[in-house]
């Protein structure tokens, strides 16, 4: 058996702020100077009393209403998020249970961010290829507007909110296109000051109002250094395909697509270049989303396929970056 993607859908929540609406907040920078410097124009953005959670579950219903599997064909479930429901439970236990998922699932939470779904998929291939599991469900569902303080303009212009459910499931080898892998995967935890949320854990008692030197809001605000990022980022990502390429005894030109996590146009531009990706083979997917973490790659895919640059058979190479420090890059032969 080998794995691949069965289908995906995705869920994002009806509020929306607006480059608009951020200008009239931070007047010195204008709505066309947003989507110019981020590629953006709107993010979706959770209500108070919406979690990840209820973005997971309402993008699994919309995979299974599509008529990709029901919850009864469910015999694995990832979850990926950094902002859980609750310290304990595991959320994606919850899930299985608002889901109507067989009690015999496996169900597991696992702690990424903008690597999280390749990481998921290797995950699920694990599971798959090795038989304790036939259709893997992977949730990528994040709501890091709830961490986000409303004075951090570098922030509220970036991030959004939203969920993806994707199906991963077995295919006896020969019996049509589709697979996943190989993957290359990175860390470096030296780094992980440059994008945190420091309060909220056992490690840092002071309170979510203490503010750690260095850092302009509470440390219950989430805090990144953008110039940190980009600099890893330029360094990681270039190396990162490469060392993917070579794993799999491909070349630039044997790859349909890059789908690289979609964190802002201008550093997206950046590497583009650095990598020697072709205009027509380098895909963009922000604009109506922002940067939603572990769910940009899959949404972007979603799109792809449905704009016709995906098809049975298609070489995908995607690439995830950033909160950990963390990245990730893997193949995908597109299936459906």
């Amino acid at each position: 058996m080998k794995a691949i993607i069965k289908a995906l859908d995705y869920f994002v929540p009806e509020g929306v702020l607006t480059n608009e609406q951020l200008a009239a907040e931070f007047p010195e920078w204008t709505p066309e100077r947003i989507e110019k410097k981020l590629g953006i124009v709107e993010r979706h953005i959770a209500g108070p009393d919406e979690c990840a959670s209820d973005l997971g579950v309402a993008a699994a219903k919309k995979l299974f209403e599509s008529g990709a599997c029901a919850p009864g064909d469910i015999d694995y479930l990832l979850f990926c998020t950094q902002s859980p429901d609750f310290f304990l439970p595991t959320t994606a236990c919850l899930m299985q249970d608002r889901l109507g998922i067989p009690k015999s699932v496996g169900a597991l939470d696992f702690n990424l961010g903008c690597s999280g779904f390749v990481y998921g998929l290797g995950l699920a291939k694990g599971l798959v290829e090795t038989e304790q599991a036939q259709r893997v469900l992977l949730i990528t569902a994040e709501t890091y507007s709830k961490y986000m303080h409303p004075k951090d303009k570098g922030v509220r212009t970036l991030f959004g909110d939203g969920a993806v459910a994707t199906l991963v499931a077995g295919q006896p080898d020969g019996a049509g296109p589709g697979g996943l892998g190989p993957f290359v995967y990175g860390t470096d935890g030296s780094g992980g000051g440059a994008l945190c949320v420091r309060s909220g854990g056992h490690r840092s008692r002071e309170g979510a109002e203490h503010v750690t030197a260095g850092h302009p809001f509470p440390d219950s605000a989430l805090f990144m250094d953008g110039g940190a990022i980009f600099n890893f980022t330029l360094k990681v990502v270039p190396e990162s395909l490469s060392a993917l390429l070579e794993r799999s005894g491909l070349g630039l030109n044997d790859v349909d697509l890059f789908v690289f996590h979609q964190a802002n146009v201008y550093m997206l531009e950046f590497l583009q270049k650095k990598c020697n990706i072709p205009d027509d083979k380098f895909y963009l997917c922000m604009k109506p989303f922002g940067n939603t973490v572990s769910s940009t790659i899959p949404i972007a895919l979603s799109h792809a396929w449905r704009e016709g640059k995906l098809k049975p058979g298609s070489r995908v190479l995607i690439i995830g970056f950033g909160v950990g420090l963390s990245w990730a890059s893997g193949l995908i032969e597109w299936a459906v």
